[in-house]
């Protein structure tokens, strides 16, 4: 019993996805991010599918967090520096030192890509998010979410990531989900603080084409968590 209903969940069938998915997809897959996630999402169209974008979401946070952590330990061996790695708020670590560190979304030990198997899964918690109450606890990957989030917008504004058009779609899927899973709670929580900080911002980053230097758009992370997270 998950929720206020009774609902058929299949562990097994879960497992199966989560190895498809997992290995199905990613740099080594000769199709183009943006149909990847399209491909991911339709795979996870059900009950299960979101039980395993969950799981997705969620190894990405806790991923992030243990190698930041780790990063943060080798500059102290190193330096003698102390970092203080927070997961309710990076940006600290990041203003702090940010030129000493290395985005840990594109190491992940899961396998997990940000531009295919996260975003994917981030795509399908949004869309699926009034059912999230039935199979997972959503505050808590609300919080995941919010991580996930934090750790994505520091990349782009401090250059640990370029700025093309998958990292921002990445971002854009983020807080579209944040504001969908929002309004799907029925007492949501305060937005944690990196996002009120980037909300009081207005700045707009130039988006290139992942294949080269062309400025294909621009995307202005502030004002977009503030016309969907802002309920």
């Amino acid at each position: 019993m998950l929720g206020s209903r009774r609902v058929q969940l299949d562990p097994g069938r879960q497992q199966a996805l989560l190895r498809d998915v997992r290995h199905g997809y990613g740099t080594h897959s000769q199709v183009r991010f943006p149909e990847q996630v399209e491909a991911i999402t339709r795979i996870l169209n059900d009950d299960d599918g979101l039980v395993v974008a969950a799981r997705i979401v969620s190894e990405a946070a806790d991923e992030a967090h243990a190698d930041l952590q780790a990063q943060a330990q080798d500059v102290h061996r190193r330096t003698g520096r102390r970092l203080l790695v927070h997961r309710r708020n990076y940006r600290p670590l990041w203003k702090e030192a940010g030129p000493a560190l290395r985005w840990p979304l594109f190491a992940l030990p899961c396998g997990f890509h940000p531009y295919a198997q996260v975003a994917a899964a981030v795509v399908v918690v949004g869309n699926r998010a009034r059912r999230l109450g039935q199979v997972t606890d959503p505050n808590l990957l609300l919080t995941r979410v919010f991580e996930v989030l934090d750790v994505t917008t520091v990349g782009l504004e401090y250059g640990q990531i370029r700025v093309d058009t998958d990292a921002a779609a990445l971002a854009e899927r983020l807080i579209s989900t944040a504001g969908q899973v929002l309004v799907a709670i029925d007492d949501p929580p305060r937005l944690p603080p990196p996002v009120r900080e980037v909300m009081r911002r207005n700045n707009t980053l130039d988006v290139h084409d992942p294949t080269g230097p062309r400025v294909v758009g621009k995307i202005n992370l502030g004002a977009r968590m503030r016309e969907t997270l802002l309920v």
